[in-house]
């Protein structure tokens, strides 16, 4: 069982992502803001955050170059959501060191690869 975060703003997609989660047999926690996000990742390591990038606080972009920067940090996986799936964006959360990235509105199915794919077996 994998321990994921959310960090989504949206209420309709965090409740569809915590239903999948607890379907799916995860433990989870949801914050619908970024500001406490760090704080968060660093007291619980997370196996997985699931993280918008468009929060009303600090970007998701932003706080995957924290993640990144704290060597300790270093096997937190973190999968990107946006509702602005472009290329630029991709290339944008790659490079800042994200392990996936995925546009909303995601199919169940590409979502749960993606996980699948960053948390290995024990997904």
């Amino acid at each position: 069982m994998a321990r994921i975060l959310i960090v989504e703003d949206e209420d309709n997609i965090a409740v569809a992502l915590e239903f999948l989660m607890t379907r799916d047999g995860h433990s989870h926690r949801r914050l619908s803001s970024g500001a406490v996000a760090m704080e968060t990742i660093r007291s619980e390591r997370p196996d997985l955050v699931l993280l918008d990038i468009m929060l009303p606080d600090v970007s998701g972009y932003q706080i995957v170059e924290e993640i990144r920067a704290d060597p300790e940090l270093a096997d937190v996986r973190v999968l990107l959501m946006t509702a602005r799936g472009s290329v630029v964006e991709r290339r944008k959360g790659l490079a800042l060191g994200a392990d996936g990235f995925i546009a909303k509105p995601f199919e169940l199915a590409e979502l749960r690869a993606e996980m699948a794919r960053l948390l290995g077996a024990s997904c």
